[in-house]
């Protein structure tokens, strides 16, 4: 994402960049080009034409903040009752196996919010709440838990660190044919 706060910028980076804003429309009031707003500022040439025709149509006014650009759709409270719909597991939810996808979270929201969610909006509202994507680990179904502690504890130690052997590779081959 672009921003660590999971999209956006917060009030005080908002102020900040409305700080920018207003500082050039003084500049562009004094007379100054776009160029020197640009180089004033530290900002590109092609946003400061862009602030300059701002200023023209609406004054400081137009160049001041407008609020975040868009708000989130699922309130924390919301949020906080898709998780415990999440937690009872996709069988309460109708699936038969016990994995998550973003296509069924999007349908959950769907049912329980009557919102419509696409597959990277659903991503990222649960990154932006804290939530990753798991991976299950793929084990045998005759892994033996017990035989696997018994061999780390007793069989294992006594093999010894592994060392590392040199021998004749590919390598050998290739210099051997340029003779």
């Amino acid at each position: 994402m672009r921003y660590a706060q999971g999209g956006g910028l917060t009030a005080a980076q908002r102020a900040k960049r409305e700080q920018v804003r207003l500082r050039a429309a003084e500049l562009l009031a004094r007379g100054y080009t776009d160029a020197d707003v640009a180089k004033e500022l530290r900002v590109s040439r092609m946003s400061a034409n862009r602030w300059r025709r701002a200023w023209m149509r609406g004054g400081g006014a137009a160049l001041a903040s407008k609020g975040p650009a868009s708000l989130p759709r699922l309130s924390d409270a919301q949020f906080a009752r898709l998780e415990a719909a999440l937690a009872q597991g996709p069988a309460a939810h109708g699936w038969q196996d016990q994995y998550w996808t973003l296509a069924r979270i999007r349908r959950v929201i769907g049912r329980m919010f009557h919102l419509t969610y696409s597959l990277p909006g659903v991503w990222k509202l649960l990154r932006r709440h804290g939530w990753s994507c798991q991976v299950p680990a793929r084990r045998a179904s005759e892994r033996d838990e017990e035989a696997i502690a018994v061999w780390k504890t007793e069989v294992w130690p006594a093999v010894g660190p592994l060392r590392r052997t040199w021998g004749r590779g590919s390598a050998s081959k290739t210099s051997a044919a340029g003779r």
